[in-house]
């Protein structure tokens, strides 16, 4: 069943007042670090944190009433399952969530407050899909795929409706790209009314099923690997959603995991927005030159989701005020006699820097027994700053070994 335009305007009436219609601000430092003119799409300040709310509710009120009675079922890790959850709350309907053994307790936990039955089974979304359908086929429930629903295409590209009614100049939109749904969605939107528009799809290296898809003339199954992007990683694109988007989608780019953490600290950092790594792909494309066609341009930055792990983030945090030369280590060898400790950390004040943390060595720290390594991490202010530390660090006699 295809999707047209006119799908996604019904969808935009239906889902109207349930979900909301998050900004699309412009970003004046995100524009001096791209060299475009940028608006963000701020989809992570969704309820349940991400855009996966526009289709769940679209599809839930496109049920039947029996069928809403019976209730629904999807597999899910993650936001798709969140906002079923959500909105089968607001509506009465009844949600189940099956969730692979791998799920983060943190979503399994949101689920079941926000009143959906989760079960937790298989170790990958194979087995997990394989436990949904079995209950679909024992308990009349509706099964609801995540990205390649008809319904929950339509509703995902209303975002892309919002979008070019509150920014009419757009040039561009370049969206993240996992299953296809979202990318599906704005590329039909935007085509139909406004085909000049740019739609550029943006994947992690470590995930590119859209990309796989286009080269085979079909979707593939990509091999799971490890990513910050984990909301861009089903092992296959949908076939509804690559049916649509493949001749509707002008480029597909894609971003490494480092350009990823980049962006999700630069969206932090400059605009106080905290974002998922699928929700930093678009930015990541511009900081790495990916689409350098776009320089000077106005462009639409869909920020899809806000729900990263606290613990990732911190990581990530950490990971990238290295990059930026703002967190550095390295090995001094320092005496070991009284007020030798003392003196190198009066060489790194006096160069401007601050001390974060300091391990003294003593037992491996080789044959000299009146030497000592001192391990510091140590605050500086950018790259340039640590080199001349370093220099200073030599020139007062305290020898260095750089930690990368």
């Amino acid at each position: 069943m295809p999707v047209t335009l006119p799908d996604i305007r019904a969808a935009a009436r239906r889902i109207a007042g349930g979900i909301y219609e998050s900004p699309c601000p412009d970003s004046i430092p995100l524009s001096e670090i791209t060299g475009c003119r940028i608006v963000c799409k701020l989809d992570n300040l969704q309820r349940t944190g991400s855009f996966k709310e526009r289709g769940a509710r679209n599809a839930l009120l496109r049920l039947p009433p029996a069928q809403r009675k019976r209730g629904v079922i999807a597999a899910s890790a993650g936001n798709h399952a969140l906002g079923l959850a959500y909105h089968g709350q607001l509506l009465g309907i009844p949600v189940t969530v099956v969730m692979p053994d791998y799920a983060p307790l943190i979503k399994i936990t949101t689920c079941r407050r926000l009143g959906a039955r989760v079960v937790v089974r298989g170790d990958d979304f194979t087995a997990a899909r394989a436990e949904a359908d079995a209950l679909v086929a024992s308990e009349g429930l509706a099964y609801i795929h995540g990205f390649d629903a008809p319904d929950i295409i339509a509703g995902q590209g209303t975002v892309a409706l919002e979008m070019m009614k509150q920014v009419p100049d757009l040039d561009a939109i370049l969206c993240p790209i996992g299953g296809g749904g979202l990318i599906a969605g704005v590329a039909v939107a935007v085509k139909a009314l406004k085909p000049k528009i740019k739609v550029i799809g943006v994947e992690s290296t470590h995930t590119g099923n859209f990309a796989a898809a286009l080269r085979a003339g079909k979707p593939v199954t990509v091999k799971r690997r490890a990513t910050l992007a984990d909301g861009l990683a089903p092992l296959t694109v949908g076939a509804n959603s690559f049916a649509l988007a493949r001749d509707r989608v002008d480029e597909v780019v894609s971003v490494g995991e480092e350009w990823i953490a980049l962006a999700i600290l630069r969206l932090l950092e400059l605009e106080k927005t905290v974002v998922e790594g699928s929700a930093a792909v678009p930015l990541a494309a511009l900081m790495a030159g990916k689409v350098p066609a776009l320089r000077g341009r106005r462009v639409g930055l869909i920020l899809s989701g806000g729900n990263i792990d606290p613990s990732v983030l911190s990581r990530v945090i950490q990971k990238g005020l290295v990059h930026d030369g703002r967190l550095t280590r390295f090995t001094a060898t320092v005496t070991d006699r009284p007020g030798g400790l003392a003196a190198l950390a009066r060489v790194i004040a006096d160069g401007g820097a601050s001390i974060q943390d300091i391990v003294h060595e003593r037992t491996f720290s080789g044959s000299d027994v009146f030497a000592v390594q001192a391990v510091c991490t140590v605050e500086t202010r950018d790259h340039a700053h640590v080199r001349a530390l370093h220099r200073a660090l030599k020139r007062a006699g305290f020898p260095l070994r750089v930690r990368l």
